[in-house]
């Protein structure tokens, strides 16, 4: 039994080592985009649910990256801050889907083929949900919705939603080295790490332990691997079930999708599942307390439609271009840490956190984490902007 528990323990700390660069890359690139760009420059560009504002909901949403319960609280504070509700629900998508970090820790752990496939796919998904949303969302459910929304019910990461340290005034460069900025850069850094390290732990633990416990001869028999046809449409349907009964979001569901496709998952049925972590079942009863119970099963609903769909045809897709790779072990799952670019990467960027990390405790970081998590003190965009100066 304990050689067991070391044995997932091992796994999940190997596929830490080989993804924590690209996770630093990214949140370092997301809190630089925060600190650029204001959040209500943002809320003018979204309100309304046409071509052209959903295109910007998308582009916003993938240079702020977010973990889900973030991106969901972000998605209420638009939509109460008069952003349409397709665009807020569209950004949320966009934030979590098609965003950096998610893209090179795909590309460590899985390869080209598969960060090709969760942008195209991402695009796709987003292109369908805005066509359910025009032919089936109804005017008075966004009105229920926008009553409910308006009673400020608090779910996980309001705090986080709330504040925006955005600096508007000067010259980029001025703006991105000054010490404001870095305080700022500062952070944005930490509160998005402090956002989803539980996620991303939970993820890696969980892909640890189904890694080192599970035989593959379990996940071919579930996932059909001897029916190579009824697999391709099989694997994108169950593929978000998988994923809403993880409890897994953000990029912490990447090193779980490498354990299925070791599994024998189909490629489009990793990418349905890597979409899905915004229907996972704390996030649909965050949707409930935001929006309504009406609404929550709506988007269920009108989510998983438009994951399976986008996972199943950007399955067959890059199948039919042949640009899916064969089956084989992910070998990050088990290699252990070497002296390589990976090592060095890590290093340099462990030094990065460490210097944003001090800027952070010296410029009153711990005093905004307290904020955000203090449902007394719902912290204002005002009191955000002051904050940083202290």
């Amino acid at each position: 039994m304990i050689q067991a528990i070391l044995n997932a323990l091992s796994t999940a700390f190997d596929m830490l080592w080989e993804v924590f660069w690209p996770l630093a890359l990214g949140f370092i690139l997301s809190a630089i985009v925060q600190t650029l760009v204001s959040r209500r420059a943002v809320v003018r560009a979204l309100g309304s649910d046409s071509p052209r504002s959903l295109a910007l909901a998308t582009l916003f949403g993938a240079a702020s990256s977010s973990c889900s319960y973030a991106a969901v609280a972000i998605g209420r504070s638009l939509f109460r801050k008069g952003a349409s509700f397709p665009a807020a629900i569209v950004f949320e998508f966009a934030s979590t889907n098609l965003v950096f970090e998610l893209g090179l820790i795909l590309l460590i752990l899985l390869g080209w083929s598969f960060v090709g496939a969760e942008f195209a796919g991402g695009l796709l998904m987003i292109v369908i949900l805005a066509l359910l949303f025009r032919w089936t969302l109804k005017p008075a459910m966004v009105e229920e919705a926008r009553r409910q929304a308006e009673q400020g019910r608090r779910g996980r990461m309001q705090g986080h939603a709330d504040m925006d340290m955005s600096i508007t005034e000067g010259p980029f460069l001025k703006r991105l080295f000054s010490g404001q900025g870095l305080t700022a850069i500062s952070h944005n850094f930490w509160g998005d790490v402090t956002s989803v390290w539980t996620d991303i732990g939970l993820g890696l633990l969980i892909a640890g332990a189904l890694a080192a416990w599970v035989p593959n001869s379990f996940w071919q028999s579930f996932f059909l691997t001897s029916h190579p046809v009824l697999s391709q449409v099989w694997g994108p349907l169950i593929g978000p079930v998988i994923s809403l009964l993880s409890f897994v979001c953000s990029v912490g569901n990447v090193p779980l999708a490498a354990v299925l496709w070791n599994g024998g998952i189909s490629f489009g049925g990793v990418i349905a599942f890597v979409f899905a972590d915004l229907i996972i079942i704390p996030i649909i009863d965050i949707y409930r307390k935001y929006y309504g119970g009406r609404m929550a099963l709506y988007l269920l609903l009108v989510s998983y439609a438009a994951m399976a769909l986008a996972g199943l045809a950007i399955g067959l897709l890059f199948q039919g271009l042949g640009f899916v790779p064969s089956h084989h072990q992910v070998t990050a799952l088990f290699a252990a840490p070497l002296v390589n670019y990976t090592s060095v990467l890590n290093v340099i960027f462990l030094v990065i956190l460490v210097l944003l990390g001090w800027r952070f405790l010296r410029t009153g970081g711990l005093d905004m984490l307290r904020m955000m998590e203090t449902p007394a003190a719902m912290p204002d965009e005002s009191a955000a902007h002051q904050h940083q100066h202290h």
